[in-house]
């Protein structure tokens, strides 16, 4: 071991001036001590460093520091008033204020014994503190290695000490024993005990492991405990099952006070091209309707490259339920976008170039409520879709092709439909031709759709229907660009006038089934669009043209849009036949459709502003509106509301009106206290009070339709939450549930988590803590 030593600040400093005097300044290189895990072999290689007031010793046999005396070799540095080295042992001894650094783990205490070669031995009665953030202390700490670690007697705690000698933490976990591995990320602890506000809320006799880091381990997760008006109290004991690096698993038994024992589990799977999950519930007997309750849910998806041409990829959505109630009584299990519509949907697809094939079989569980009952989705056994496209350039200009089959059998009880089954074939043909320069384009556009149906039983007379539609559109832009100043800035503004022309002719398609149609809603992406609705089943008669014009400011800079201006309305030459139910269309139907406006403002990082209304103008007031703004003018502020209105279409509509508003703003504000700027995903500072909430209130209604309001309060180590959601599962029925958490920040949450809610239901919401960047052996470098 090469040792290098200076004794006094003057020799080292007049060393240092007559080297950079008589040679140039070493070329900087690529050095081992710098990466994060350096090896051993490395770090038993590199030279140490010594420095303090006195220094006396024999060579290659002993060195004795006296006197703000220091070490350092590699990742390891001491400080301390003596250091005796053996240098045929490497052990090392540390006396007086010792403080060791060995890989961003900080230790100080009053007697230190190690080998600086294994990492083996002891230090009497430190404190310590770990990289991730933790300390404490212990009566013993000793040294097993690089990675290895045991504490004896020992505290842990993620607080921040001060300088007052009664200081306590807020929460410690105390134990007889710790033994710590880094290398593999756990640790175990031996008679535990953890005490919050000098109350202890858990106490173990025997032997519990834990991670170090993020990384997985199996064992027990911490109880979560909720309250709601479906289930009572609930308490769920989930243990974790880390089966391997892909593949893992949680049992969940919850005990619900209103109901019984619910068996809940989970595994998850993730291959190299393969990913899935499985999720399953059962609940023997329910208190409450007497029967056993179940549910599963099955999602996996894949890609299947080789051997095989193209690309070939697989997907399945399985959802099952016991009973139609079940998304009412167990909200928390509900993971699908519309509760109520489960899909059992297998998928293959294939694409290889310009080509494009898909096959699926889809099956529907419709949850029926009698007092809002819904017409279920017919199921589709089977779905096959294939696509051909192709872009080419010829002497008349650019060409695009697109040909797409897609032949559907449609199935449902026809007692809640009221149509036939039936297998549909259509087809549709389209060639396009865009032209397009800086200043604008214009792109002619033919297509042809041709449809085919074969019932499974007489249909209005007939066992067997079809149409052929042919469609022109003709889509036109311009894009004027100026300089211009507003409001003391520079701006790009443009203009973008645009005008969009359609010609369907009318085909007679009232005696054709609906599988798949519906009406587009007015907006301004359908104003643009060549069919009045969406699927394949109603193909609308057009003779019209939509204009539309739009203004932007654009940061001349970035390209950043500030303002956005728009306007577009739809002209009709011909009144449109074509309905969706195949019933006669209305008489002296306005041919001049509503105006569309929409505004986007984005003046600054802090402020946003969303506008789009509907407005009549034979009636002088506008049909449909939504607004809608943010504010948020630092990390942990943001506040956003929206206004949405849409007034009676038809008799008996009684339209709609919600109010819609969302915040997480720090209380402390009020007193003028406005915190720290710690960075994203550290809070601003500890004794920090916030409100959190959103609420959606239909005055139609006259009720609130979701609501959730909470309080957070960040105690620097530890963070407590309690919110209250409440949403309605049906016209009458609404479930109401108290969430209640306490997280100690860098070891655990205990209780029923809501952070889930908040960031589903807030806009831009901000954990107060986030691991941003792992830790590091370069956190606490000395």
């Amino acid at each position: 071991m090469r040792i290098f030593h200076r004794a006094g600040a003057c020799l080292a400093l007049g060393w240092m001036l007559g080297a950079s005097a008589q040679t140039p300044g070493p070329a900087l290189r690529l050095s081992p001590m710098l990466i994060e895990k350096p090896t051993l072999d490395s770090e038993q290689q590199a030279p140490a460093f010594v420095s303090g007031e006195r220094i006396s010793g024999q060579t290659d046999v002993r060195l004795s520091v006296d006197g703000q005396a220091q070490l350092r070799r590699g990742p390891t540095a001491v400080r301390a008033e003596r250091i005796d080295l053996e240098q045929a042992t490497q052990n090392l001894t540390a006396t007086g204020s010792v403080r060791l650094s060995l890989s961003g783990h900080v230790f100080s205490g009053q007697e230190l014994d190690l080998r600086i070669d294994t990492y083996e031995g002891f230090f009497a009665k430190p404190q310590f503190r770990f990289r991730s953030g933790g300390q404490g202390r212990a009566e013993r700490f000793e040294f097993l290695g690089d990675q290895r670690m045991s504490a004896v007697s020992a505290s842990y705690t993620t607080c921040e000490r001060d300088n007052e000698e009664s200081w306590k933490p807020a929460w410690e976990f105390t134990a007889e024993r710790f033994d710590f591995d880094f290398d593999a990320d756990v640790g175990q602890a031996q008679h535990i005990r953890l005490r919050f506000q000098d109350t202890t809320i858990l106490a173990w006799p025997g032997t519990v492991s834990f991670p170090l880091s993020d990384k997985r381990k199996s064992g027990l997760l911490p109880p979560t405990y909720a309250l709601d008006t479906s289930g009572g109290l609930t308490l769920s004991a989930p243990y974790y099952f880390n089966i391997a690096s892909n593949y893992d698993a949680t049992l969940t038994p919850t005990l619900m006070s209103k109901r019984g024992l619910d068996l809940g589990s989970e595994l998850r799977y993730l291959e190299r091209s393969d990913r899935g999950s499985l999720r399953l519930n059962l609940m023997p007997s329910d208190r409450i309707n007497e029967k056993q309750r179940w549910s599963y849910a099955l999602q996996h998806s894949g890609r299947w490259s080789e051997g095989a041409p193209g690309n070939l990829a697989y997907n399945l959505n399985l959802n099952r339920v016991s009973d139609d109630d079940y998304w009412r009584d167990f909200p928390r299990q509900g993971k699908t976008l519309t509760q109520r519509l489960l899909p059992a949907d297998l998928g293959l697809s294939w694409s290889q170039g310009q080509f494009q094939a898909s096959l699926r079989a889809l099956r529907w569980q419709t949850l029926q409520d009698p007092l809002s009952p819904i017409v279920p989705p017919y199921d589709r056994l089977p779905q096959l879709a294939l696509r051909h496209g192709s872009s080419l350039a010829s002497a008349a200009g650019p060409l695009e092709t697109v040909l797409e089959t897609d032949f559907t059998r449609f199935s449902a009880l026809r007692s809640l439909t009221s149509q036939t089954n039936a297998d549909r074939l259509y087809a549709r043909a389209q060639l396009a031709s865009p032209w397009v320069w800086p200043a604008g384009y214009i792109t002619p556009k033919l297509q042809l759709h041709a449809t085919h149906y074969s019932f499974a039983e007489n249909w209005r007379g007939a066992n067997a229907a079809g149409r052929a539609v042919p469609t022109f559109s003709l889509d036109t832009g311009l894009v004027f660009e100026r300089q211009a100043q507003w409001f003391g800035s520079s701006f790009v503004q443009t203009l973008e006038p645009r005008a969009f022309y359609v010609h369907t002719p009318y085909r007679d398609q009232s005696r054709l089934p609906n599988y798949d149609s519906a009406e587009n809603s007015f907006s301004f992406a359908t104003l643009f669009t060549e069919n009045n609705f969406v699927g394949n089943d109603r193909i609308a008669d057009a003779n019209l043209v939509t204009l539309g014009l739009s203004s932007r400011l654009l940061v001349p800079e970035t390209g950043a849009e500030t303002l956005r201006l728009g306007m577009a309305q739809r002209i009709r030459f011909a009144d449109q036949r074509v309905t969706l139910d195949g019933s006669a269309p209305p008489v002296n139907a306005e041919r001049i459709s509503d105006l569309m406006f929409g505004a986007t403002v984005n003046a600054s990082q802090v402020w946003a502003l969303d506008l789009v209304t509907q407005y009549n103008p034979k009636r002088g007031e506008s049909q449909r509106s939504a607004i809608s703004s943010r504010y948020h003018p630092s990390a942990y502020r943001v506040l956003s509301a929206a206004y949405r209105v849409q007034r009676p279409v038809t008799t008996g509509d009684s339209g709609s009106q919600q109010f819609d508003i969302g915040w997480q703003w720090p209380i402390n504000d009020l007193w003028g206290d406005r915190g720290q700027d710690l960075g994203p995903g550290r809070g601003q500072g500890g004794q920090r009070w916030y409100s959190v909430g959103r609420l959606n209130y239909s005055a139609t209604d006259g009720r609130l339709v979701d609501g959730v309001l909470g309080l957070e309060y960040d105690g620097c180590c530890w963070i407590a939450r309690a919110v209250l959601q409440r949403s309605f599962s049906g016209l009458t029925r609404a479930n109401t549930q108290i969430m209640l958490q306490l997280e100690l920040v860098g070891f655990s949450r205990i209780g029923n988590n809501p952070l889930g809610t908040l960031k589903n239901n807030i806009t831009r919401y901000q954990f107060l803590r986030d691991q941003v960047s792992p830790p590091s052996r370069f956190s606490n470098y000395d």
